[in-house]
């Protein structure tokens, strides 16, 4: 099987998370989750220490994505937020697509987009909370997703002209994670 990296992109509480480990129990690839080196750095750092806490969070991610792009690792899958506005967060992904496409792995991209009040919903769920100790704080989760979402486009727009070649967007308002995942593994044909 070619190894595969898929990236799974979307705002707050789209369910990128929980489509990403659906995905990774029918594929066997890895799930790597932005929270999981956020939630690290957190735990290690004061919330003062902003410019460490981004140093050690950057520096946690490369090296989970060198090992895997490098070594004989099964594939991975990221989840990540974008802000499709910025160009610097779209040259950090094709960074990061071009790391995993040097060492022969079919990089993906799934873009995912949710109304806002299904995402508010989603905001609660026990299976997010569980994964992102930072979210437990509802009034101030809730709070911070309404301001990034007015900040930042954290979507793209419909037939926006975006820089990856194997790319699909999926409206996951009313799908359930688990059929999110098989048409992301059908699309791309991943382990075929």
């Amino acid at each position: 099987m070619q190894k595969t990296f898929v990236i799974i992109l979307g705002p707050h509480a789209v369910g990128k998370m929980t489509v990403g480990q659906e995905l990774a129990t029918i594929t066997g690839l890895r799930l790597f989750h932005n929270h999981m080196s956020i939630e690290l750095a957190r735990k290690l750092l004061a919330p003062n220490e902003t410019e460490e806490f981004q140093t050690l969070n950057r520096a946690i991610r490369q090296n989970v994505f060198e090992l895997f792009a490098i070594r004989n690792l099964p594939g991975l899958i990221f989840t990540y937020m974008c802000p499709f506005d910025q160009q610097e967060e779209l040259d950090y992904l094709m960074g990061l697509i071009r790391l995993f496409s040097s060492n022969k792995a079919k990089c993906c991209v799934v873009e995912l987009c949710a109304d806002f009040d299904v995402r508010l919903l989603r905001n609660k769920s026990e299976n997010r909370l569980l994964h992102k100790e930072s979210k437990r704080n509802l009034l101030w989760s809730e709070a911070e997703m309404r301001e990034t979402s007015q900040k930042y486009r954290l979507n793209s727009y419909d037939g926006e002209k975006l820089p990856f070649e194997n790319y699909i967007k999926i409206d996951n308002t009313n799908l359930p994670p688990d059929e999110v995942a098989r048409m992301i593994k059908a699309h791309f044909a991943i382990g075929e």
